[in-house]
């Protein structure tokens, strides 16, 4: 695995913008597996008046992640961004009821079947970046066309 200094802004790699861009960097990126880091914020999306966020927000968290992931692989062989769809989850568990303000997370994605384009599935996880606790887990299911690139109408 590579660390991350090594990586590009992810704005450059996912295919979110403004508020929607959740994740603060990559991590790590190898192979199968890929680790990035988003901090709960002011800027942050859906937050309570005391400054928490839902745990259920971690599905958005992994997919970014996965998404993240693919942006990677992708620049590698000279492509842009591809748009991606969550097609559902399996087993997702939540250990916490919410990410405390402040709080630093360690959202990592491993790629356990699919290829490249069309169906994936990855394993994926969030834990406390301070603690390492787990606050949440489980697999995503994923779509991603082959064709469909940031910037093209889906």
């Amino acid at each position: 695995m590579t660390t991350a200094r090594e990586f590009p802004r992810v704005a450059e790699i996912l295919p979110h913008a403004g508020a929607m861009m959740l994740l603060a960097r990559v991590v790590s990126h190898g192979g199968d597996d890929t680790v990035c880091s988003a901090e709960i914020d002011d800027q942050v999306l859906l937050r309570s008046p005391s400054g928490d966020v839902p745990a259920w927000m971690g599905i958005e968290y992994m997919a970014q992640c996965i998404a993240a992931h693919a942006g990677l692989v992708g620049r590698a062989g000279g492509e842009r961004p591809r748009v991606g769809f969550l097609l559902g989850t399996r087993r997702v568990t939540f250990h916490v009821p919410h990410f405390r303000r402040g709080q630093q997370l360690s959202v990592r994605v491993r790629r356990v079947w699919g290829g490249s384009e069309g169906m994936v599935a990855f394993d994926c996880g969030i834990v406390d970046g301070a603690t390492g606790a787990l606050l949440a887990e489980g697999r995503l299911n994923c779509f991603m066309p082959g064709d469909a690139v940031v910037g093209d109408e889906v």
